[in-house]
């Protein structure tokens, strides 16, 4: 199989560069020339993963199918998982397709390319915390948060008929993902009790375990100061300062004491997979690509974007792992492989500030630059608003204004109609 241009992630950043790119060739002689890869059937966004392990999204509606998005944006895409690359050669490998069963329903795939794009994504970094992988739920992928639903599903009706009626729940990390978690947790446990008996109601505890001194740690202090309020009115317990130095499965040893807890959820800390070292390119400390300012690795035709990226910032630090940064790289790609001929110049990280969502009207963040000067903050309702432009924005690039405003609709109509809580 011989591709001129294959994306490997089909992430916020590698679906982006796949759509732009796709849309900017079209069919060459009933051939596309870009070919996307990834190990799921369909996409979604991953800042919304913690709403679906909340049961709050239905990841089955929500969802985009790679090969419908492939055949509206003119890429080829292929089900797959990166195995081995030979970057001399031009070439990488796929691992075989298992069934549940474990037969084999595709073989192991030689993927020839004449440019290739790394958007593998990374994964949670466990600090080699015993018991952590053993005990905590991950949320990296969408099979992640499904299974921790599953879990929490159970706990719930565990707890309402158990003889304590009560559940704990430890999060690890208190950055974006573990804020946002802990209120779709609370809202949800609100909206569950409302709808059952009085010998059913039970009582939630979350508790949101920091190492620094405060939540929030990548955001200005004032949003930090605001969220953690919000939190503390919703009932979330912040312990902050507090390493985690154990895992058990009944709750975490921390520097600050014990903190019992019946699920634990690991929300903190960045690192790409170690396979990422198999593959002959220059990697960082996190097991990051190291790119240079145009997002090339160390090998010739051979770029990376997005997580996987460890890619120079203009405060000389890396650039962080965001959706805005993907979303930035995959334009700057796009602009840089759709026209060879034209210099696009140095990619450039520009932070446009960072928006979390409290749940229901409430959310907060600052906006970068545009707006009120260089640390605008909004909240509320109108950073509410924001945060979901973000979302539609990011379906705005992949399936275009009308079908993004159908989807949205439609999302509100169905929860209107099935509730803000899933217990299927």
């Amino acid at each position: 199989m011989q591709q001129d241009i294959v994306i490997v992630g089909g992430g916020a950043g590698g679906l982006e560069l796949a759509a732009r790119l796709g849309r900017r060739f079209g069919p060459v002689e009933g051939r596309r020339r870009v070919l996307l890869i990834d190990r799921s059937i369909f996409h979604l966004w991953k800042p919304t993963l913690h709403e679906v392990a909340a049961g709050s999204l239905d990841s089955h509606q929500e969802g985009l199918s790679y090969p419908v998005l492939a055949r509206r944006n003119h890429f080829s895409f292929a089900f797959g998982e990166l195995a081995g690359l030979d970057a001399a050669a031009r070439t990488l490998s796929l691992a075989p397709v298992l069934g549940e069963d474990g037969r084999e329903l595709i073989p192991e795939r030689t993927v020839a390319f004449g440019t290739l794009v790394l958007a593998i994504g990374s994964g949670s970094n466990l600090f080699d915390t015993p018991g952590a992988a053993e005990h905590a739920h991950l949320l990296e992928n969408v099979a992640d948060a499904e299974a921790f639903n599953a879990r929490l599903t159970a706990a719930f009706l565990a707890a309402a008929w158990s003889e304590h009626h009560a559940l704990s729940i430890a999060i690890v990390g208190a950055g974006a993902t573990g804020v946002e978690l802990s209120t779709e947790l609370i809202e949800g446990h609100d909206e569950l009790s409302a709808g059952l008996t009085e010998s059913q109601r039970f009582g939630l505890t979350v508790t949101l375990v920091e190492a620094a001194p405060r939540i929030l740690g990548g955001l200005p202090e004032r949003v930090s100061d605001k969220a953690a309020r919000a939190l503390g009115a919703k009932g979330v317990r912040i312990l902050t300062s507090a390493r985690v130095e154990r895992v058990r499965s009944d709750g975490l040893e921390t520097s600050q004491g014990f903190v019992p807890s019946d699920l634990i959820v690991w929300a903190a800390g960045v690192k790409a997979p170690r396979s990422n070292r198999d593959y002959g390119l220059q990697i960082g400390r996190l097991n990051q690509f190291i790119v240079d300012d145009r997002l090339r690795t160390s090998a010739a035709g051979v770029y990376a974007m997005g997580d996987c990226a460890e890619a120079p910032g203009p405060d000389g630090r890396p650039v962080p792992a965001r959706a805005q940064a993907a979303a930035q790289q995959a334009a700057y790609l796009a602009r840089a492989l759709g026209r060879p001929d034209s210099d696009p110049g140095p990619y450039v990280y520009r932070d446009r500030g960072s928006l979390v969502s409290l749940g229901g009207d409430r959310g907060v963040g600052s906006l970068m630059g545009a707006l009120g000067g260089p640390d605008f903050l909004i909240e509320g309702l109108l950073a509410k608003w924001a945060y979901m432009a973000l979302h539609l924005d990011h379906h705005r690039a992949i399936i275009g204004v009308r079908r993004t405003v159908l989807l949205a609709v439609s999302r509100l109509l169905h929860r209107r109609v099935s509730g803000r809580l899933k217990l299927h």
